[in-house]
Order: C-alpha cells, then structure tokens, then sequence
C-alpha cells in the first residue's frame, strides 16, 4: 500500500472558507488586537509578569479562534478578547488602588543575598541555583558576594543588586 494512501488532497490543501472571509477575519483581529495593546494595555515589554503572560496566551488563543472561524462571527472573538482585557485591566487597577489586593495579586520581592551573604532558603524557594544567581551577578560586574549589600528577585523575574559602599 503507497505512503500517501488515504490521504485527501483536497481538504489537506483546500480552502475551509472563502478567501475573503479569512483576509476579513484576520484584518479585523489583527487591527482590534493592535488597538487594544497600543491604547490599553501600555506597559514596557520588559517588565511583562505572569498575569501579562496569561492574558497574552488567552488573547492568542481567543484570537485564533475568532479568525480561524471556530466562532460564528468576529464579533464573538472580540467580545471573548474585551473581556480578557477587561479583567486584566480590573485586576491592574485594584493592585495599584489597594496594597492589600496587590500583596495577593503580586508576588512581592524575594532577598536572594543579605549583606554578601546567599540566603538559601529563598533560593531553594524560587529553585534558583548559585550559577544562576552568579550569572546575574556577573551582568552586574560582581566579581565577589562581599561587594554586594542585597541581591532582590523582583515580581517580574529580574534581579536587583544592591552594591555595598566602598
């Protein structure tokens, strides 16, 4: 029996819908998606935490489906998105309103080095090891733990050092 035995060619490489309906999709989502990202959501892309990670996965994903055809109208894709965004944006608000929510919603900053010396615990804890740790010491040109005052693990993933004086 031929390797390409049972195989349908047509709807392999055939159209599930008219061309023009997948350019409207697509340029109805893109554009949609382009508003929401440039007027709502303004943040530096290096700063991106894991909430931003989430609604990034759920808008592609609800994206996909609005201009794939899984949903019936565009409209459907676009009301999923707004409201993705609108959570994500609540949730922002009520952090930067209220400390309280924000110590729930945020995970706060982790001391990784105290007074030039490794604080395990919290290591173990974010499953960091020393030659990580090390690697973002290096970035910072230290050499040794002595010259260094605190090492922070911030809520968005990065390292901040703290020099000691001297």
């Amino acid at each position: 029996m031929p390797f390409t035995a049972g195989i349908d060619w047509a709807d392999l490489f055939g159209l599930s819908m008219p061309v023009a309906e997948i350019v409207v999709r697509g340029t109805a989502i893109y554009w949609f998606l382009f508003c929401i990202f440039r007027f709502l959501i303004r943040r530096d892309v290096g700063s991106v935490g894991i909430a931003d990670i989430l609604i990034l996965v759920l808008v592609a994903d609800a994206s996909q489906n609005a201009m794939a055809g899984d949903y019936r109208s565009i409209t459907d894709g676009m009301v999923l998105i707004a409201t993705l965004i609108f959570w994500n944006m609540l949730l922002d608000w009520l952090a930067f309103r209220f400390p309280a929510f924000r110590r729930l919603a945020e995970p706060g900053t982790l001391v990784l080095v105290r007074d030039g010396r490794l604080v395990m615990r919290n290591l173990r804890r974010e499953f960091i090891t020393e030659d990580e740790l090390w690697a973002q010491l290096r970035k910072q040109g230290i050499e040794r733990l002595d010259q260094v005052r605190h090492v922070y693990l911030e809520a968005d993933g990065n390292f901040s050092v703290i020099r000691k004086e001297g």
